[in-house]
């Protein structure tokens, strides 16, 4: 993917050798049988990556669950990435997302038939899904590509068409978890992000860096974005992208890479302020007051606050944002679409879960 430059710290190399090294170690103990894998009697697909940052892992999750729970009981399970609990939680529609973290709060609230739960013990969250009243006849492991004390059953990888995996280094002079030669291990590879104009030019580029093998698909998606919804209204209220020509802006962001949003904001108007945040980041109550104050400085009285689907499962339950914020603020939701050969990724994962789908084994707690 020559067509993409990428930022590495070269000064930091050396220590990319040391963590390569450790990394090459590890995963060699699990080749060897001194670190023990598990399988499970289900399809267990994961779905994740070798870089630290957004590549849709969320979307992609959420693409999987409305294809799966048309003909499947779906279970998605992650750690819960900066929650305030411990150990095994099992969603409810009660959950909050210092519970169960921004991503799972998200999903169950989005498909409230998935059975959701959090916990950073993998095997041992199977073990407790499978051991429920009615358990999941499939599992979908959120994030989980390097946790290879779960043999899952099929792997869906996803690399950001604006970051190229072949171009980066090792954490920490570039981003990558693991070499890029890791992605010899996924069924399935799916370039996110890609801009809606992809070029035969690009499909020929990529797919010759990427050289996947003939047992591994390649696939392209890239992200649309719905109509705004309002963070504080529960109702199926939602305005056209087109209602923000001429606004004002207030973008509020806390995930890891908010060029594509702010790019796409620009398409319906040149008024956006911008205030960035870390990726997860847990608002606190000098950023609300902060986000208050910036918004009541717009000098229009045509303006919203827009942050992501994300950030607002993360201020959705908070008690300290005023009433005139509450009924400006908005978020924008995402989903995944298909370039092209959506139905033929579509089979694939039905192929897998009918061929995979055997009697399981009971585990009582």
């Amino acid at each position: 993917m020559n067509h993409k430059s990428v930022h590495i710290d070269r000064w930091l190399l050396p220590l990319s050798w040391l963590y390569g090294f450790i990394i090459y170690i590890r995963n060699k103990f699990f080749d060897w049988g001194i670190l023990k894998h598990e399988e499970f009697d289900i399809p267990v697909i994961c779905i994740g990556n070798i870089t630290v940052g957004g590549t849709g892992k969320t979307p992609h999750t959420e693409f999987l669950i409305k294809l799966l729970q048309q003909k499947y009981r779906v279970g998605v399970l992650s750690r819960g990435y900066k929650r305030k609990s411990r150990g095994f939680v099992l969603a409810t529609m009660d959950s909050t997302s210092r519970e169960i973290g921004d991503e799972s709060f998200q999903i169950k609230q989005k498909f409230p038939d998935a059975i959701v739960a959090v916990d950073g013990n993998r095997r041992r969250g199977i073990r407790e899904l499978l051991s429920l009243e009615n358990p999941p006849e499939i599992i979908l492991l959120d994030d989980a590509f390097q946790h290879r004390y779960v043999k899952p059953s099929y792997t869906i990888l996803l690399s950001d068409f604006n970051r190229p995996v072949y171009n980066d280094k090792l954490l920490p002079a570039g981003r990558l978890r693991e070499p890029a030669t890791a992605m010899r291990n996924a069924n399935i590879i799916i370039i996110t992000k890609c801009p809606l104009d992809l070029q035969p030019i690009d499909y020929r580029i990529i797919s010759h860096d990427i050289n996947a093998f003939p047992y591994q698909g390649l696939y392209f998606t890239t992200l649309v974005y719905k109509g705004l919804r309002p963070v504080f209204v529960r109702e199926n209220k939602e305005l056209s992208l087109d209602t923000l020509s001429g606004k004002s802006v207030l973008l509020v962001t806390g995930i890891a890479s908010p060029d594509m949003i702010i790019n796409k904001l620009s398409e319906y108007t040149d008024k956006v302020q911008t205030l960035v945040y870390s990726d997860h980041y847990n608002f606190k109550a000098k950023d609300i007051k902060h986000i208050t104050s910036e918004f009541r400085n717009i000098m229009s009285e045509n303006k919203l606050i827009l942050v992501t689907e994300k950030d607002a499962t993360r201020l959705v339950s908070r008690n300290d944002i005023e009433d005139d914020i509450k009924a400006n603020l908005y978020y924008l939701p995402i989903e995944v679409s298909f370039i092209d050969k959506e139905e033929e990724f579509n089979d694939k994962i039905y192929k897998h879960v009918r061929e995979n789908k055997r009697n399981r084994i009971i585990y009582k707690k």
